[in-house]
């Protein structure tokens, strides 16, 4: 590059960098003298007060400093104290446009008569009632048995066998010596003979139309049903009363049910019941409860119910299972609520009240029956009030991470007199896991008998307590399940 060409790209890129210079001078002269917007800086979020840290997907769970969670790798989350500044500790207030956006929809607590109804599992059986049995009448000899075998179908009058009965011969060689000398009395003492011997009344009157001795007897079915036995061979002896045949009639059948031990008292003749079979989906069949039987099946804890159901074509057939539901009604009025606003714990059962002005109050309840997707509420809620049907686990969330529901309603439960649910049992083992125990059903919770390990509350309970005694034990619900808080021994052993 020459040297005047050289000077002049200097002096160029001098001039813009004076120009920039100047620029930028007279800029900022500009703004100094412009009035400047008062702003109050907002405190950093190094200055705000941190209660504590939490993991958003365990709130429960508070830290006292910063860092990564425990239960997820993530960092955990500051709660500050202006965030926790309500001044009703025990309610959360969410904004009504922002309650639209998170769908939370109200119910009524309302008060009425609630329709139960139970759905328990049923197999078909026969009808022991329908029976008829086949005897042999008199001594004699099987000389025919027709084409059958248990498990046949069997009409009305069926053949079953011949019998050979060689003293109906004799008498009714006698009968018709009588017959013939016309004597009516003695004729009508004879015929009385031949039904004291065990004569049918149809043979009877074909020996008097025939005039002809008839030793043979076919037997034949009584009714028309199922052939459960056929104890007869061709050639063999039978003596009188041997019992040669069994029919069981189909015409009805009995659908039996294992009702819950818990369910026992709800249950009584008459209920109605539908069924619903996987061989015939798409009918349902009605009926009644026929039979409640007296005892209580020991290893399932189950009440055995029969209901008879008619069975004019055969279709019904012993074996098949059903879906049943026992249906009835409450005469007691009771407050209930949808069951989808319950929130379960596990020892508690809670739900979201609805208050003026926006605001929710975590509230524990104690339940009932439940059916069609209602739950009866014992305690806790008055009729009219207003509970969270849907979205309620998001309140209750944000409830946790106030501490609402966690020390507020623990206190509330301390507060309370805790439930207890007794039942009978036998001592299977003791080890450093609790008490194992083969008991009776809980009643009041709803649980058949089983065997078991326990917690337990006091380890001083096991004193002077060992394995094979029998006890009384009274149980408490906890997060960890069923702990024995009172442990009686009881005299008697099993």
């Amino acid at each position: 590059m020459t040297a005047p060409l050289w000077k002049g790209a200097l002096l160029s890129g001098l001039s813009i960098a004076l120009g920039l210079a100047g620029g930028y001078w007279y800029a900022q002269q500009r703004m100094d003298g412009m009035p400047r917007a008062s702003v109050e800086p907002g405190p950093t979020p190094a200055e705000r007060e941190a209660l504590y840290w939490y993991d958003p997907m365990y709130p429960q769970q508070k830290f006292d400093k910063p860092g990564r969670s425990p239960f997820m790798d993530m960092e955990l989350v500051p709660r500050y104290a202006e965030e926790g500044s309500d001044t009703d500790t025990a309610t959360i207030s969410i904004d009504s446009g922002l309650s639209q956006n998170l769908g939370l929809r109200l119910a009524p607590v309302t008060r009425g008569r609630l329709d139960s109804s139970l759905e328990v599992t049923g197999v078909l059986a026969l009808n022991e009632r329908d029976v008829a049995v086949v005897q042999a009448r008199s001594a004699g000899f099987v000389e025919r048995v027709y084409a059958r075998a248990p498990g046949d179908v069997l009409p009305a009058d069926a053949a079953l066998a011949d019998l050979l009965i060689p003293e109906w011969a004799a008498a009714q060689e006698e009968f018709l010596a009588l017959k013939r000398t016309g004597d009516e009395v003695l004729l009508a003492a004879a015929r009385q003979r031949l039904r004291l011997a065990g004569m049918p009344q149809a043979l009877i009157r074909r020996v008097e139309r025939s005039g002809k001795p008839q030793a043979v007897l076919t037997l034949t079915s009584p009714i028309g049903g199922v052939l459960q036995e056929l104890d007869v061979r061709t050639g063999m002896t039978v003596a009188a009363g041997d019992t040669l045949a069994r029919i069981n009639g189909l015409g009805s059948v009995w659908l039996t049910l294992a009702v819950p031990e818990a369910e026992a008292g709800a249950t009584a003749p008459g209920q109605a019941v539908e069924a619903r079979l996987p061989a015939l989906p798409a009918e349902v069949l009605t009926g009644s409860v026929d039979t409640i039987l007296p005892e209580v099946d020991r290893e399932s804890r189950t009440l055995r119910v029969r209901v008879e159901l008619p069975n004019p074509d055969g279709r019904l057939r012993p074996g098949m299972t059903a879906h049943v539901r026992l249906s009835g009604a409450t005469q007691e009025s009771a407050l209930w609520v949808p069951s989808e606003a319950i929130i379960r714990t596990g020892r508690r059962a809670l739900v979201m009240l609805a208050e003026n002005g926006g605001r929710y109050r975590p509230v524990e309840v104690r339940l009932g029956a439940e059916n069609a997707g209602r739950t009866v509420i014992r305690q806790g809620l008055e009729e009219g009030q207003q509970v969270v049907a849907s979205g309620q686990f998001l309140l209750d969330s944000e409830a946790s991470l106030k501490g609402i529901g966690t020390a507020a309603a623990e206190a509330l439960v301390k507060q309370a007199p805790v439930e207890l649910h007794e039942a009978e049992g036998q001592v299977m083992a003791i080890n450093n896991a609790g008490v194992s125990l083969a008991h009776g059903p809980f009643k009041t919770l709803g649980m058949p008998g089983m065997t078991m390990t326990f917690p337990l509350a006091d380890p001083a309970l096991m004193v002077g307590v060992k394995v094979g005694d029998r006890v009384r034990v009274a149980v408490r619900q906890s997060d960890a399940g069923l702990v024995i808080e009172r442990l009686e021994k009881l005299g008697g052993q099993p």
